[in-house]
């Protein structure tokens, strides 16, 4: 496993009126949710990457405007054979 580092000021987090913790868990979700959009992460390892089950993660898609379901038709029977 890997570790990166991101300096936020205090500002930033007074601005989005949250924590450095809170704010280290949005941001892996929102990164999480736009490499699903652009194809880069599968659903279940962007959900890995957030931290959170493949379910939830799906659920989360709405909240930032991604679609939750692109699969091909082949895509959707194996991952349906996967689950």
């Amino acid at each position: 496993m890997h570790t990166i580092t991101l300096n936020v000021s205090d500002e930033t987090l007074q601005a989005l009126q949250t924590t450095p913790e809170n704010l280290s868990q949005e941001m892996l979700l929102v990164i999480a949710v736009k490499l699903y959009e652009l194809g880069r992460l599968s659903s279940g390892t962007a959900a890995t990457l957030a931290g959170i089950s493949r379910t939830v993660f799906l659920s989360k898609l709405a909240d930032y405007g991604v679609d939750t379901f692109r699969l091909t038709e082949a895509e959707l029977v194996k991952d349906l054979a996967n689950a």
